[in-house]
């Protein structure tokens, strides 16, 4: 029988952020000299799970409730009904999970982990920790505080885990010696087999894929081989240029294989980070751009014999999101030292999070702090791929993916002038160019309705992205069979600045297209600012409540997508109201009716920050 962790942590995760958290938790058990395991869920095989003693589970929510596709395999097997009650009786657990108080299901796979662990007799360390993406300071605003509790309650119950007390901490420079990652460096010309000049689209794709296995933070979900290249051909401002919002309408075609989606999916990009940062990135290092290295766990090197070396600057470039945790100089040591720490919280979120500091101007901010490779590997946040709804039909377009992007910019509180790394990237294109774009096709949260399914649509701002798809391809299906209605409720601040799509709305909405009244539906927008009380989406909704009750009857389902602060907290509260007022029953009621139509799959929530 394999031999049991002392201390053993899960992580589910769909975009990497509980696989930091756990790593976290692994790195903070190591300073207090307590040996841990950390682990993604579908590395374990779960029939071992009485086994361990000990077990963290860091997981996340996606969606609507939905679990990460790691851990799909993993929930299956805890649902058998032939466990029983006593299945987990000798082992003691702690959830914490990672979610956002925008959606209506919270946090919801962390709380539903939980019970069934408690229903399979295990026993609860501490009550669950639940981060929430809406906290100024993220997921470890309430990360830090349990983690600390978590600490105490495992001392407690085992002294015996933590080899020099509770108390007494490792200094991180002890751990210095001991990333997680090794690098090999490699003696090889460019004619060598196993290097890739990414001259094709097929040597791309090999490069990016054996660049980004090595890389510690990339998600296991088939993320590493792109599933083809795009290449842009519009590039199309959607809003006044002196408006002071870009928000664009992009067009790609597919250049390297067939590609088939469906409306609701979504498009995920690898971007290209800016040469300059980059080569300042490695400069500051001291790192030789033209070397080839390996990247592997240090435990293992199992896998060694498998992989071609890539060159150093093709691995920056593909993987690591150009924060520091060592200096030398005594001044500085003390503030990264404090930063660090729980009670430097507030401070590192005003000095990094607000400013939104890079890496490269975090190490230029401490001039002392001299980093080796296999330490960057693991500290240097992971260049993620980035997600956008799909604003087509693949029906209408059949060769073509067409996106909806807010390009983002802001200031800092000092006057930094900081933009999106991914749509900033974008909205610098030239179609003419024929820049070569690596992407991934997902499944988002907005699942494709058959054309018999009445449609209630509430998207504002770049919310309307996903519709605009929805509403292409129904406007398609008319022209073959009968199809339902669609009520579009649509919202921007100013009808002459950022009335985004207008003509495509307007078209579908006159001379019986499928957003026409004539046809049952209907298309309403809200401009928030052209008056001198604020509409939204909402104040439109309460106009046509009764429409909305009447195709609620007939069966509609509710789609939602757009910003998630409080947009889709508003706009069920809205709903509770008109159920409420037009079928003559409480407040509490609706919320129940509401909450069953979520469960029979008919409300659905799209929500980003």
């Amino acid at each position: 029988m394999e031999e049991k962790h002392k201390l053993l942590i899960l992580y589910t995760t769909q975009t990497g952020n509980s696989l930091d958290a756990a790593e976290r938790l692994g790195r903070e058990a190591e300073r207090r000299g307590c040996d841990a395991a950390v682990l993604s869920i579908d590395e374990l095989d779960a029939s071992r799970l009485p086994h361990e003693n000990n077990v963290i589970f860091v997981v996340s929510t996606t969606g609507q409730g939905d679990a990460p596709d790691s851990m799909k395999g993993f929930w299956r097997f805890l649902l058998q009904k032939n466990l029983g009650r006593d299945w987990l009786s000798g082992v003691h657990y702690a959830v914490f999970g990672l979610g956002d108080s925008a959606y209506q299901k919270y946090n919801f796979v962390a709380k539903k982990l939980d019970k069934r662990l408690l229903d399979l007799g295990a026993k609860a360390m501490i009550e669950r920790g639940l981060g929430d993406d809406q906290h100024l300071s993220g997921y470890e605003g309430a990360l830090d505080p349990w983690m600390s509790s978590l600490w105490n309650v495992l001392y407690q119950m085992n002294p015996s885990l933590f080899r020099k007390g509770l108390d007494i901490v490792i200094s991180d420079v002890k751990l210095m010696d001991q990333p997680k990652f090794e690098i090999i460096y490699h003696n090889v010309q460019e004619g060598h087999p196993g290097v890739s000049d990414g001259s094709d689209l097929n040597s791309m794709a090999l490069q990016i894929e054996r660049t980004r296995s090595m890389c510690p933070g990339t998600v296991s979900h088939n993320k590493n081989r792109p599933e083809c290249f795009l290449q842009m051909i519009k590039n199309q401002p959607l809003t006044k240029a002196a408006y002071g919002k870009d928000v664009r309408h992009f067009e790609f075609e597919a250049i390297s294989s067939v590609i088939k989606y469906e409306v609701g999916d979504v498009l995920e990009i690898l971007p290209d980070q800016n040469p300059a940062a980059v080569d300042a990135f490695i400069e500051r290092c001291g790192l030789d751009p033209e070397s080839y290295i390996t990247v592997h766990p240090r435990k293992s090197r199992l896998h060694l014999s498998s992989m071609d070396p890539v060159k150093l600057k093709t691995f920056v470039e593909l993987t690591m999101d150009v924060m520091s945790f060592f200096a030398s100089a005594q001044h500085e040591k003390e503030r990264l030292q404090y930063f660090a720490s729980p009670e430097g919280r507030d401070d590192l979120y005003q000095y990094n999070q607000k400013e939104r500091r890079t890496v490269l101007e975090v190490l230029e901010d401490f001039p002392s702090v001299q980093m080796p490779l296999a330490w960057l590997v693991e500290l240097v946040p992971t260049l993620k791929t980035r997600a956008f709804s799909i604003s087509s039909s693949h029906s209408a377009h059949p060769n073509q993916v067409h996106l909806t992007v807010s390009v983002v910019s802001w200031t800092t509180p000092f006057k930094r002038k900081r933009t999106g790394l991914c749509s900033q990237w974008l909205a610098g294109l030239d179609p003419q160019r024929g820049v070569h774009i690596p992407v991934w096709f997902q499944k988002g949260s907005l699942p494709p309705p058959p054309p018999s399914l009445p449609l209630i649509l509430i998207g504002p701002g770049t919310g309307c992205a996903p519709f605009r798809g929805f509403v292409e391809e129904r406007a398609l299906q008319s022209r073959s069979v009968p199809t339902a209605p669609i009520i579009f409720f649509f919202g921007c601040r100013n009808e002459d600045n950022d009335f985004l799509y207008r003509d495509f709305w307007l078209s579908n909405s006159n001379q019986g297209g499928v957003l026409s009244e004539e046809k049952g539906g209907g298309f309403y927008v809200a401009f928030s600012r052209d008056q001198p009380q604020k509409v939204y989406v909402q104040h439109k909704m309460q106009e046509q409540s009764d429409r909305i009750w009447k195709l609620l009857g007939e069966g509609a389902a509710v789609y939602v997508a757009g910003s998630s602060t409080k947009m889709p907290a508003d706009v069920f509260s809205c709903l509770e109201e008109i159920v409420a007022k037009e079928g003559g029953v409480a407040r509490e009621s609706a919320t129940r009716w509401l909450r069953a139509l979520e469960k029979a799959g008919k409300y659905h929530v799209e929500a980003w920050s």
